[in-house]
């Protein structure tokens, strides 16, 4: 799955409005969702941002098998 598919699941499973992040990113919320769409692309520094956000690591939204991990931590 590309990597902005596991940051949106991510996101949604910690109950994380793309409000939220998009305002820790200091970016408009339309723009983020370009990003979490696959329409913008996610740089490496934005990833970074973005994990610390959700807490995770940057390496979870590359392996779906930890992607699902960590969203089976959050029921």
């Amino acid at each position: 799955m590309p990597v902005y598919k596991n940051v949106a699941k991510i996101r949604q499973a910690k109950g994380i409005t793309k409000t939220a992040v998009a305002k820790s990113l200091g970016m408009s919320l339309q723009g983020y969702r370009y990003l979490e769409n696959g329409e913008s692309r996610l740089d490496v520094e934005r990833l970074k941002l973005i994990a610390k956000k959700l807490g995770v690591n940057c390496s979870v939204f590359f392996d779906d098998k930890l992607t699902d991990n960590v969203i089976k931590e959050q029921i």
